[in-house]
C-alpha cells in the first residue's frame, strides 16, 4: 500500500510556489508555462494556500472579477484538509472525494512537504495495478 512519501518521491523535488501579492494573471501565466492546475501560495518558505484552476473560474470570472486586478492571496484556498507522509493513498482518495477537491497540501510536522493531486493518485493506483497483475502473472507462470 502507497505513503504519500512514496508519491512525493516520485515527483519532481518541489512544488511550483507564488508569493501571496502576485495577480492572478501571472499565476496563471506559471501554470501555463509549467502545465500544471494548481500553484502553492508561500511568503518566503511559510505555506499560505493553493491557487486552483477552481478558484480562478468560481473566484474570479463567475464574480466579475479581473485577473490582472486580483491577486492570488484573495482567492487562493486555504482550508484544505492536509496529509502527512504516512498517510496512504487510500486516506488520499477519501479525503479529495469527501472535499470534492484535486489537491491536497502534506506537512512533515510544521514543514511543507508538497502538494498530491489526483493525477498523482491515479498514477499510483495505476502504478500499483501493474505491479499486481507482474506479481500474479509470475506466479501463474511458476516464477
Amino acid at each position: 500500500m502507497s505513503k504519500v512519501s512514496t508519491i512525493l518521491g516520485r515527483k519532481s523535488k518541489g512544488a511550483f510556489t507564488s508569493p501571496p501579492g502576485i495577480t492572478v494573471y501571472e499565476a496563471l501565466q506559471t501554470m501555463a508555462d509549467k502545465n500544471i492546475g494548481a500553484i502553492v501560495v508561500a511568503d518566503e518558505a511559510k505555506y499560505l494556500g493553493i491557487m486552483t484552476e477552481r478558484d480562478y473560474a468560481r473566484k474570479v470570472i463567475l464574480q466579475g472579477k479581473h485577473s490582472s486586478d486580483t491577486k492570488v492571496d484573495e482567492i487562493m484556498s486555504t482550508d484544505l484538509p492536509t496529509l502527512n507522509p504516512t498517510d496512504s493513498l487510500e486516506r488520499c482518495m477519501q479525503l479529495m472525494s469527501e472535499h470534492n477537491v484535486r489537491y491536497l497540501p502534506v506537512f512533515d510536522g510544521d514543514a511543507f512537504a508538497g502538494v498530491i493531486s489526483v493525477s498523482d493518485v491515479v498514477n499510483e493506483t495505476i502504478r500499483q495495478q501493474k505491479e499486481t497483475i507482474n506479481h500474479l502473472q509470475d506466479y501463474i507462470h511458476g516464477q
